[in-house]
């Protein structure tokens, strides 16, 4: 068989399983976007803290990712769902936490952000064909991550920590670590993407 002809057929069966996917049943969605919730829980466990940041580096920002250009406009569902069940108990925030208080942590406005980015990338990657290109799939995940996640992170964490820090000061604790890492995972989840996504979008 050709390399043409294993081409076409994985581009196949990319298409036949996304539309199997867009074509499941409500509750199979929804057990879809747990996955991913608990996903977003398992990665959240990697992670290590710089000693000048209450933000530790975690994975969960690639399961966030990954959740919108995935499960499409069900993508924000599994990151309501990682924070909604968190905050009721379920101990799946980083280092194994969970209540109301994690989210009024350093680190709740950035899991706003993880509902926020999940449904963009998951509304856009779903309906427009450009955004699975890999120039615009990078471009969709750069603002997913730095723009829905960050922004918010960084407006709570400034507003946690008193309002008493320049903005340089804000970004040195709350972007600048993290955006070498950040990038490796968009790298990974634009990659991701070729594999998971059609060609064309669904409308």
């Amino acid at each position: 068989m050709s390399a043409t002809a294993l081409i076409d057929d994985f581009g196949n069966l990319r298409n036949n399983l996304c539309k199997r996917r867009y074509e499941l049943d409500t509750v199979y969605q929804i057990l879809l976007a747990l996955s991913f919730a608990c996903l977003t829980g398992l990665f959240a466990q990697f992670r290590f803290y710089l000693p000048f940041s209450p933000v530790p580096v975690t994975g969960q920002t690639f399961a966030v990712l990954l959740a919108g250009i995935t499960l499409g406009r069900w993508g924000g569902l599994s990151q309501a769902m990682y924070v909604g069940l968190g905050v009721i108990g379920v101990p799946w925030f980083t280092g194994m936490n969970s209540g109301v208080e994690y989210l009024m942590g350093p680190t709740g406005g950035y899991l706003i952000g993880f509902v926020l980015s999940a449904t963009f990338l998951g509304y856009v990657s779903e309906r427009y064909s450009l955004s699975r290109k890999p120039v615009g799939m990078l471009g969709l995940l750069m603002a997913g991550n730095f723009l829905l996640i960050y922004v918010p992170g960084l407006l709570y964490l400034h507003f946690y920590l008193g309002m008493t820090l320049s903005l340089w000061q804000l970004l040195l604790i709350g972007v600048v670590p993290f955006i070498a890492g950040d990038l490796v995972k968009i790298t990974l989840a634009t990659g991701a993407s070729r594999l998971i996504l059609p060609s064309r979008a669904k409308a």
